[in-house]
């Protein structure tokens, strides 16, 4: 009963912080840009890409990245205007599947506690919610890392996209250490302490990382 009352709030929780986040993130991300793009025809001198962005960005949008390659991405007003509209495209997609994966960890969760307290009739269950999760999660990170960057650098000080950044340095870690230490849980079964302290890390960081990005 414990276990089903939690998951409802927290499922309540991840909608609501969902919904925020998608209004507010298409407005800070797209707003400011999509206004000086419109100068952009009298002014030359304002830059079409951010002096700083990411560099998994850069391999793609760079001023030199693959897509620019294509005519459709050649780097001009007009086609960042087209980038913009990608951009806002992969966060809401980033969006949703991340509520889609905390929903998905938390299922993981409860299974997992179950396989740790001698069920194991739940193993097969819980390595097929792992795998769900796995690739939900690694999409979301990936529409982030290579979505086309904004235009407006980042203001100073503090910003919860900043935060929501530091978080995910943490979720990503430990869903990697999560990962790594599953391979050698079945010969080492003293490991289970650390892969679910790694777990729970990954799980709160990245539900710290959804809620903090409507503030």
């Amino acid at each position: 009963m414990k276990f089903k009352i939690l998951l409802i709030l927290l499922i309540s929780v991840l909608v609501n912080a969902n919904i925020s986040a998608q209004t507010n993130d298409t407005i800070v991300n797209n707003q400011d840009d999509t206004d000086l793009l419109n100068e952009l025809s009298d002014n030359s001198e304002v830059q079409l890409l951010p002096k700083k962005f990411l560099f998994t960005q850069k391999i793609f949008w760079g001023q030199k990245g693959l897509m620019r390659n294509f005519k459709a991405f050649e780097l001009t007003p007009e086609n960042r205007t087209k980038e913009l509209k990608i951009r806002s495209y992969f966060f809401k997609a980033h969006q949703t599947l991340g509520m889609l994966t905390s929903a998905g960890m938390i299922a993981q969760g409860i299974v997992g506690w179950k396989l740790y307290n001698g069920n194991n009739q739940l193993k097969d269950l819980h390595e097929g919610l792992a795998t769900g999760v796995n690739i939900a999660y690694f999409t979301t990170t990936s529409l982030a890392l290579f979505a086309p960057p904004k235009i407006v650098p980042e203001h100073k000080g503090y910003s919860s996209i900043k935060i929501h950044r530091a978080l995910a340095i943490i979720h990503l870690s430990s869903m990697i250490a999560t990962n790594v230490l599953s391979f050698y849980l079945e010969d080492n079964p003293n490991l289970r302490p650390y892969h679910r302290a790694a777990a729970f890390t990954a799980f709160g960081s990245f539900l710290a990382a959804e809620i903090i990005i409507k503030f």
